[in-house]
């Protein structure tokens, strides 16, 4: 599909927006699968986004996890499908394993006895099962990009009669590193025009990308406020122990993932100690701050400028006149010493269309600061859960999976004939826990150079820091026991 722009009048609404629907005026088949759900009625982003399934109008909805989302494109998605046609019609792109359950759950609960068949395709498991529902041609197909891809590339599954493509969670796909994957798949996609929805919690430069390559004319459907939009700003704020900021500002950046951002601290002490802090966990991290010579601002203002440095840690005067183009993410290390900071700061993203994600990271002390800020500006604020060690492992173990299966799909036949040379060795370490620890040291190089490396651009990279990150909070212990 040619990338268009999105439709929309002056106020951000969409030009031709359909008028919602009510579970009482939906068409008999819906209505019965709401029955066997037990709703009563829809959900607002179910009565805003069902009509343009329906009439077959691509659409980017922003809605975040828990609203209903599912249900949005899973009822017209059970009218739209010929289930005399053995043959994939509708493909749900999701992050992870686990939403690829839920989603194929959901299905599976609308579809009841209608004879609307799906299958869950995600990677870490055997091929078997997924193998025989594809060849049993299954009507809807849910699942991560990268194990989409390898039964695509087998050609046992084949997309010719695709009528919908649906990208769940948008944000987290792209976060989780699956672009490739995705740009890769597109090349098995009809030539013929067929329908595509987008769900995100926010859209940021990157995300709007990927629409703009596999949607035409999408509309814009948001259930943030009364009217649709999509220039935003996501404010939320995460509760941190102030002992333990640091590293749960690292958990935060691994499982968020943003591709670039501004750390902003309000001394240049946090500013030279935060970046260290990043630095020694793998991120690429620099300091700008006024202790800085002359000639190591203009190293980082050169990598600012090449696009070249993912994570800017700065204080305020020092970032000014600064502009990161594309920034999906502002981090605030702490409450701003001043209301007006914060929306200077908040400001930095969620430019030229696009929305971004501001977090906050705040002591329970401080909760009174960030009161006033809502207070004073009118804005809403959402918590942020503090990713816990557990999460931070679960995500990045999903993340490398697709990493690595990704990595092992360009492999030519010499080089996968020279891999073999290492099967056996691979069954022995994973036998004994006493060598675990050299496949985990394997583990993080290959995910460090593939994720978090500085890009490429720049000749002259500044040098980093080699003293060893201050061991201040409790977060520092959990590392060490991974």
């Amino acid at each position: 599909m040619p990338p268009t722009s999105p439709t929309t009048t002056a106020d951000a609404t969409p030009s031709t927006a359909l008028a919602e629907l009510t579970l009482a005026a939906a068409p008999p088949l819906l209505r019965a699968a709401a029955t066997r759900a037990g709703w009563t009625e829809f959900m607002p982003v179910q009565a805003k986004t069902i009509p343009h399934v329906l009439a077959r109008r691509d659409a980017m909805v922003q809605s975040r996890t828990g609203s209903g989302k599912t249900g949005a494109f899973v009822l017209p998605m059970l009218a739209r499908i010929d289930k005399h046609k053995k043959a994939c019609q509708a493909l749900v792109l999701v992050p992870t394993r686990e939403l690829a359950l839920q989603v194929s759950l959901e299905v599976a609960l609308l579809a009841g006895d209608s004879g609307v068949r799906s299958v869950a395709v995600y990677g870490g498991v055997g091929y078997g099962p997924q193998l025989d529902a594809l060849r049993e041609g299954a009507h809807i197909v849910v699942g991560t990009p990268g194990r989409i891809l390898d039964h695509l590339m087998r050609q046992v599954l084949v997309l010719d009669a695709l009528d919908m493509l649906v990208f769940d969670e948008s944000d987290r796909m792209l976060s989780m590193g699956f672009y490739p994957d995705m740009r890769r798949l597109q090349r098995y996609l009809p030539k013929r025009r067929y329908s595509a929805y987008m769900f995100s919690a926010t859209f940021p430069p990157f995300v709007l990308k990927l629409a703009h390559q596999f949607m035409h004319d999408p509309e814009f459907i948001s259930l943030s406020h009364d009217h649709v939009y999509v220039s935003e700003t996501e404010h939320l704020f995460c509760i941190v122990p102030a002992m333990q900021r640091d590293r749960g500002l690292v958990r935060i950046l691994e499982v968020e993932n943003p591709d670039s951002a501004i750390i902003f601290c309000n001394t240049k002490a946090d500013v030279n100690y935060l970046t260290i802090v990043l630095q020694r966990f793998g991120l690429d991290a620099d300091a700008m701050s006024a202790e800085l010579s002359q000639s190591a601002r203009e190293k980082v203002m050169a990598r600012v400028r090449a696009g070249t440095l993912r994570f800017l840690v700065a204080t305020d005067i020092a970032a000014r006149g600064i502009d990161i183009h594309d920034l999906s993410h502002v981090f605030q290390y702490a409450p701003p010493e001043d209301l007006e900071t914060y929306i200077h700061r908040a400001g930095r993203t969620g430019r030229a269309g696009a929305s971004g994600t501001a977090i906050m990271l705040i002591d329970p002390l401080e909760r009174a600061a960030l009161d006033d800020i809502a207070k004073r500006f009118k804005i809403e604020f959402v918590e942020h859960p503090l990713p816990s060690d557990d999460d931070v492992q679960t995500i990045v173990a999903q993340r490398l999976t697709a990493l690595l299966e990704a990595r092992f799909r360009v492999l030519d036949r010499v080089q996968s004939e020279r891999m073999q040379r290492f099967l056996p060795l691979c069954r022995t370490l994973a036998e004994s826990e006493d060598e675990h620890g050299l496949i985990a040291m394997l583990f993080e190089e290959f995910y460090h150079q593939s994720l978090h490396a500085p890009k490429p651009g720049l000749e002259d990279e500044p040098a980093r820091p080699s003293a060893p990150a201050p061991a201040s909070s409790e977060g520092g212990n959990r590392r060490r026991r991974r």
